[in-house]
Parts: structure tokens; sequence; C-alpha cells
């Protein structure tokens, strides 16, 4: 029996009863905005879900019939660049930047206590005393299993029992798509539906309601950044931050995130830095909607990266945004070079 590739569907469907009001599903594309997440057919309809599975949870707003047929995915632009892959910054003085093809001397970062290792994701468990409606689908991600009965989906150890699946929550950073649980990472919403589980078990029809204490979720924010010649600025967007409990910890070569959010969850992050700062510079700030810190630069190069990688960095430019006319990109000061400086004096 075919099954149903329309966004917000994927249901299993007989040709012979296929007709033009059998399928609901989102004619739009999804949106994902500051951990918000919404399809743009119907954001004036549906509100928008914080979490993965209450959005995949939202109602179509598209009648038609069912199909098979594979969505038609755009091509990715390809854009290049005449910088040389092997440019790096060498040093700076008095503002400007001296660029060299050799890779320069770094100093060893000194050693710190590695962060603790994170408690094991606790699953959900089938309740083999509910019943199942025929039809149900599997509760587990990325499965989607039709429930047929006890005998074939839930009882015995025949290949209808057995559920593949993520056991951890999506993860969406800088327009690529995954699962925490795994490497694999995709552009395309419709690539990341079709994600194979990393994990077999048994399928999750009813879940268990768990009587015991909420058990803690690590879960994933979005960061970002904007420099200045003299400080980098990072916004981490994680919501109704417990102040009281969570701690930012700067150090010379890398800072440490220790957010707990509403109920559950939690975000843990260390983050190498591109550069050197100075932590007594430096500064942190809890606010409604975000974490904001403000890191303050032993030198006056720009980060290509905020996060340090061993990785080619290919046909990267290096820049402050338009400084020096209008002000850093993100910024709410103005900020001048020397030169400048001098005339508005």
């Amino acid at each position: 029996m075919p099954r149903c590739t329309r966004k917000g569907c994927g249901q299993d469907f007989d040709l012979a009863t296929n007709d033009p009001s059998s399928c609901t599903y989102h004619s739009g594309a999804p949106v994902f905005h500051e951990g918000l997440k919404s399809w743009s057919c119907c954001s004036d309809v549906n509100k928008p879900a914080l979490d993965f599975d209450e959005f995949m949870k939202v109602p179509g707003c598209t009648v038609s019939s069912h199909t098979d047929k594979a969505p038609e995915v755009p091509a990715p632009a390809i854009k290049t660049s005449s910088i040389a892959s092997n440019l790096i910054v060498k040093e700076a003085k008095d503002g400007a930047e001296v660029y060299s093809t050799s890779t320069p001397k770094l100093a060893p970062p000194k050693p710190s206590i590695p962060p603790p290792v994170e408690a094991p994701v606790v699953e959900d468990e089938d309740d083999l005393n509910v019943p199942v409606s025929p039809g149900a689908v599997c509760k587990r991600r990325s499965c989607g299993t039709a429930f047929v009965s006890d005998e074939v989906n839930r009882i015995g150890d025949g290949d209808e029992t057995v559920c593949t699946y993520h056991p951890a929550v999506p993860i969406f950073h800088e327009g690529s798509k995954g699962y925490i649980c795994c490497k694999r990472r995709v552009l395309e919403f419709d690539e990341f539906l079709k994600i194979e589980g990393c994990k077999k078990g048994r399928h999750v029809f009813a879940p268990k309601q768990r009587t015991e204490l909420q058990v803690e979720q690590f879960t994933d924010c979005r960061v970002d950044h904007y420099q200045t010649p003299k400080e980098v600025h990072i916004s981490v967007f994680a919501k109704q931050v417990d102040k009281e409990k969570s701690t930012v910890a700067i150090e010379d070569n890398q800072i440490h995130l220790d957010l707990y959010l509403p109920g559950p969850k939690r975000f843990r992050r260390t983050i190498i830095l591109f550069g050197p700062v100075n932590p007594d510079g430096s500064s942190y700030k809890f606010y409604n909607t975000k974490v904001e810190v403000v890191l303050k630069k032993l030198d006056t190069r720009s980060w290509t990266l905020l996060e340090k990688t061993t990785r080619d960095l290919g046909n990267i430019s290096l820049t402050f945004g338009v400084g020096g006319r209008t002000g850093t990109i993100g910024g709410k000061d103005l900020v001048l070079d020397e030169q400048n400086t001098n005339r508005v004096d």
C-alpha cells in the first residue's frame, strides 16, 4: 500500500478509494525562526509551535487527493570567490590586518575542567494494557508505522514489531537539519523527514504515563553572534532561563553555557572560541527570551567564525561588515575606525 508524500499527511492510502478530498496537507514550506516552527501556508491560522513534535501535529490546511510522487527539490546555488583558500590573518597593528599564507604559531590553550557527562535520554515505553485503534501511527520519531493489531505490531518478535527511530530531538542550525543522535545533516525539509532512524526497538503506540519526577531532557538552542573591532556579541535564544540555577563561565579561549529551561529541559554547550578574549572585561546578561554574552577581544582582528575549527575554511573573506561608515552589522552603536573618529572629532 503506497504512502502519501505530501507535507503533513504521510498516511498509507488505497488507490481505489483515493478521491480529491482524501488528503489534508500543507501546501507551503516549513518556517523556523528563533525557535518557533510553523508553515508558511497557514501561519496566520495555526499558532507557531516551540516543540518539534507539536509542530508535526499541526493540521493541514489544503485538501486534495493522496500522491506517492517524490516532491521536487530545487538545486542549491553555488557561490564562488577569488579569495585564496589558504589566506589567514597573521597579526593586526593599528587596526590594519596583515595577511600571510604561513601557519601562525598559537599558544596551547590552558587546560580546563571538562563539562560533566550528559545524562542518557529516557525513552517512552509502550503500554500494552491500553487498546490501540487500527491505523494509529507509532509515536517514535521517523518511524511512521501504522498499527494493524496487537499480534502484528506489539506482541512477539516478528518483523512488524521492530521500530527504527531517532531517540533524540531534531536539531536545526544555520539551514542544516538533522537529529542530535546521529551525524547525518540535510538542507531540505523533505529530505530531513526521510532521514532513516538510527536505533531499533519496540513501537510505542500508547506511551506509559510517568508517575515519577520529570526526567531531565537536554535540548538545543540557536546561537548567533556579531562582532565589532573590540568585542564579540553572542545571543543564545533560550526562553525563560532560570537565572538562579543557570551558569555562564567565560575563560581565555572558551565559554561554558549551562542553562536550565522551563520544565525538565536543559541546554549545555562548551564553545572553543576562534580567538582569545579577556574574561575580566567580558560579561553576560539574562533576558526573558535569550542570554546575551559580550566577549572582550584581546586583539582587533576579525573572527571568521565564532567557534574555532580545524577545517579548511576555503574562500571566506575576513571583514567587520560595514565598520568605519555606518557601524558593524547587528550592532546598535556606531563603530568607527581611528581615521574616521578623528574626522568626527
